[in-house]
C-alpha cells in the first residue's frame, strides 16, 4: 500500500539530507576503510626502543611517553605550530633536536625527497620541527635534493636519504613527502616491529584507505628492514608506482605491514601541482619482485654535489 508522506515532513527530511550532504562534503568523516591496526591502548608497547650512540651516552633519567600517545589532539589548527620555528635555539646544525632534560628512547631520521618546492619546504620544516619536539624523540631531517633536470626519482632519493642516514647511525627511517603533515599530536615518528604506513587517514582520500596494499606519502621502517629489501627501486622516473614496488619488496620478504588506528594516523596534503606520470610504471611494477636484489640499493649510483648542515635540515644535493 501505498503511503503518501506529508508536503511538511517530505520538506523536513529533504532539508536533512543537504545539511548532511553538505556537512559529509565539508568535513568527511576521520575514518578509514577497514584494516588491521594498532589501537591508541598498544602504541607504546609497539614502539621499537633504538637510539643512535650518543643519546645512550646519556647519562639522564629515560623520557617517558604514556601521556603523550595518551592525550593525542588536534594540533594542526595551532597557529604557533605554523608562523615561525619557536625556540630555534633548540635545534643543532643539521635539523637535529635530543631533548637534554630526559633520555629519548627513539632515534628517527626523517628523510624528505626534494625539488623546487620551496613554500611547502618552508611549511613542512616550521610545522615539524614544533611537531616533534613535543614527542621528546631525538630525530635530523635529511633533505635530499634532486639537482639535475631529469624526471623526479623519489625512490632514488629515498634510497641515497637512508644511506646517508645509515652514515650518522639512525636505526629508524621515516619516509616523507613534503607536502603532508600530521595532524594529530600523538603520531610517534618512531619505528615499530613492522614497516608501517603512517598516513593511512588522509584527507585527500577523505581519511578512508583506497585500497589495502596502499603503502606510500609517510611510511616508517627499521635501517634494517630497509637494507634486507634492498631498497626501493632506482628505475621509477617520474610520479607512480614507487610506492607500490616498496609494498611488493616487503611482502616478497614475509616482512609485512602495519598501520596506527585512523585518530592516529591523520595527515593533511598540501596543494602542488602534479607530477609528470612515469609512463613504465606499470611494466616496471609487474616485475617488481624478479628485480628486487639487483635494483636498489646495491645498484644505487649517484653523485653528491655538496652536503650542508642547515640550521632546520642537513642538505643533500645530488645528482641523480
Amino acid at each position: 500500500m501505498f503511503v503518501r508522506i506529508p508536503y511538511r515532513l517530505h520538506i523536513w527530511l529533504l532539508n536533512i539530507g543537504i545539511v548532511t550532504l553538505i556537512v559529509y562534503l565539508a568535513l568527511p568523516f576521520r575514518f578509514a576503510s577497514h584494516y588491521d591496526y594498532i589501537d591508541g591502548a598498544h602504541i607504546e608497547e609497539a614502539l621499537l626502543p633504538q637510539v643512535t650512540l650518543n643519546v645512550s651516552l646519556q647519562e639522564v633519567f629515560e623520557c617517558t611517553y604514556t601521556d603523550i600517545i595518551a592525550n593525542n589532539r588536534f594540533v594542526y589548527s595551532s597557529a604557533h605550530y605554523h608562523e615561525n620555528v619557536q625556540h630555534e635555539e633548540e635545534i643543532r646544525p643539521g635539523g637535529e633536536f635530543m631533548p637534554e632534560h630526559c633520555q629519548a628512547r627513539y632515534s628517527t631520521a626523517i628523510i624528505v625527497p626534494y625539488r623546487q618546492r620551496e613554500k611547502q619546504l618552508h611549511a613542512f620544516l616550521t610545522y615539524m620541527h614544533n611537531y616533534l619536539r613535543q614527542q621528546l624523540i631525538h630525530y635530523r631531517i635529511f633533505l635530499v635534493e634532486q639537482y639535475d633536470q631529469k624526471p623526479f626519482n623519489r625512490a632514488m632519493l629515498f634510497n641515497i636519504g637512508a644511506k646517508v642516514a645509515a652514515e650518522y647511525g639512525f636505526p629508524c627511517l621515516i619516509l616523507h613527502d613534503v607536502d603532508l603533515m600530521p595532524l594529530n599530536s600523538a603520531q610517534m615518528y618512531a619505528c615499530v616491529e613492522k614497516p608501517r604506513h603512517m598516513c593511512s587517514a588522509l584527507d585527500h582520500w577523505r581519511f578512508h584507505l583506497p585500497y589495502q596494499g596502499l603503502f606510500g606519502g609517510v611510511v616508517s621502517i627499521t635501517t634494517l628492514q630497509f637494507k634486507q629489501i634492498n631498497g626501493m627501486s632506482n628505475l621509477y622516473h617520474g610520479w607512480g608506482g614507487e610506492d607500490d614496488d616498496l609494498y611488493v619488496r616487503i611482502m616478497a620478504e614475509a616482512i609485512g605491514i602495519c598501520r596506527f588506528e585512523p585518530e592516529y594516523s591523520a595527515y593533511t596534503m598540501l596543494k602542488h601541482k602534479p607530477e609528470h606520470r612515469n609512463e613504465n610504471r606499470v611494466a616496471l611494477l609487474r616485475a617488481a619482485k624478479m628485480r628486487q636484489h639487483m635494483d636498489g640499493l646495491s645498484s644505487l649510483v649517484y653523485k653528491e654535489v655538496e652536503r650542508r648542515m642547515h640550521s632546520l635540515f642537513t642538505h643533500i644535493l645530488v645528482e641523480t
